[in-house]
């Protein structure tokens, strides 16, 4: 499995103990440049994952790439080139998870125009509501123009606090809005979350037992029960 960061402020790097030091070659790099995937590859501290690293070089991307053909299909030229290398070696890549910068930009439509699909991590605010309205807007006009076959994989309610009303009421209305596209699993606010991107580590890593962990090991659970369904209707009869 492959983690893109695609976010210039390259949280998915450092959070996985990525040093900027090691990243001799970025997500910068493969958009703009147009260098092989596997050329960025970093492996991680956790078994079986690898990173495409992000640094701040990334946030320039969109106005190097204004005039450049085919721009919105950059990464998932980037995606397909990486694919066959691997196939050529006999090797597979069974996943490529895009983590997004927070705004819409050219950068999130290049990874909608190379996703199969999305996951929405929403936090239990009403401002995250505005935000997700503007995201349904842009993955409809991704889909309607340049990849039909863009799907919402889910939604993740995130920062969720019980102690706190606008938390209940956020979550009622996104469920009564996306129905079962919502997740089960509730991430909770919760510190050893919070704390464990300063020591470089997911949090599974940092303190598998805390709450936060916890909850993530359920959406993972949901997750893999989402694509064995998927892949058990697509299956020939």
């Amino acid at each position: 499995m492959v983690v893109l960061d695609l976010d210039p402020q390259g949280n998915a790097s450092t959070g996985l103990g990525v040093a900027r030091a090691q990243r001799k070659a970025t997500s910068y790099d493969v958009l703009v440049s147009e260098r092989p995937m596997d050329e960025a590859l970093v492996q991680t501290s956790v078994p079986g994952l690898s990173l495409i690293p992000s640094d701040a070089d990334l946030s320039g991307a969109e106005l190097e790439l204004a005039s450049a053909p085919r721009r919105s299909y950059r990464l998932r030229h980037a995606i397909d080139r990486f694919r066959r290398t691997l196939s050529a070696r006999g090797e597979t890549c069974h996943y490529v998870l895009i983590d997004c910068p927070p705004s819409l930009n050219l950068l999130t439509v290049n990874a909608m125009t190379a996703a199969d699909s999305v996951l929405v991590p929403l936090q239990c605010e009403f401002f995250a509501l505005e935000g997700l309205t503007q995201l349904m807007r842009t993955i409809e006009l991704v889909r309607g123009n340049l990849n039909k076959d863009l799907e919402i994989q889910g939604v993740v309610l995130t920062m969720y606090d019980r102690r706190n009303n606008l938390s209940a009421q956020v979550a009622a209305d996104v469920r009564a809005h996306f129905g079962d596209k919502v997740y089960d699993t509730v991430i909770p606010r919760n510190v050893r979350v919070s704390e464990a991107p300063s020591f470089g580590k997911p949090v599974l890593l940092y303190d598998l037992a805390c709450s936060g962990s916890q909850a993530y090991l359920g959406l993972a659970r949901e997750v893999v029960r989402q694509e064995r369904r998927a892949a058990d209707q697509m299956a020939p009869a």
